[in-house]
């Protein structure tokens, strides 16, 4: 009989519940979930790439130091608008700022993992997105900001809720934008032997 354990147990760096979720799609459940907290503030005129690469490379880091026998997987999530980064808003008022930002235009979204071995392997992807959003009227976004989806969200959203209804179209990678990329991370699990 064979065996098809993976070659090492698996750490989800993230405290994120869709990030799981959508590990679970594909027949993936971590065995040990921790995330880091690290400084996620963009470099002054950071690219938006590399710095959601930079990010998923840094929150991988510190977990590498504690956790010496788990494939490590960390990723990070940003919605860019132009060059403008926009990660999660402190507050209601930079959230509405960010909606009518959002507002009638197509921005992307850019989510980027990270995937560590125990024998020093390091890889890492990018999902770029780009989402359209309709023109949203006063109450909509009013009706949006009351519903306090928009705390904790990079760019004040989470297509998966409310504002899911006002998207008008995706051209990339709906996994990717709701957190993690489901065709990359099934690459680099398989690249690095987990299956």
């Amino acid at each position: 009989m064979t065996d098809h354990s993976p070659s090492y147990p698996l750490l989800l760096g993230s405290g994120s519940p869709r990030r799981k979720d959508l590990l679970a799609q594909f027949g993936v459940v971590p065995d040990i979930i921790q995330s880091a907290d690290i400084d996620e503030t963009p470099y002054t005129n950071e690219n938006p790439r590399k710095y959601v690469l930079r990010m998923a490379v840094e929150k991988n880091a510190p977990l590498r130091e504690t956790n010496t026998t788990h494939l490590i997987l960390t990723g990070d999530t940003t919605v860019v608008v132009g060059k403008r980064i926009f990660g999660k808003p402190e507050n209601e008022t930079e959230a509405r700022h960010m909606i009518e930002t959002l507002s009638g235009r197509t921005h992307h979204v850019m989510t980027a993992i990270c995937l560590t071995s125990p024998d020093g392997r390091i890889s890492t992807r990018l999902s770029d997105s780009k989402v359209t959003v309709k023109r949203l009227s006063q109450g909509e976004i009013d009706h949006f900001m009351a519903s306090g989806e928009w705390n904790g969200k990079a760019g004040a959203y989470a297509i998966q809720g409310l504002m899911g209804a006002y998207i008008r179209r995706i051209s990339g990678s709906f996994t990717g934008v709701v957190g993690l990329p489901c065709f990359e991370t099934n690459q680099l699990l398989t690249g690095f032997g987990y299956f």
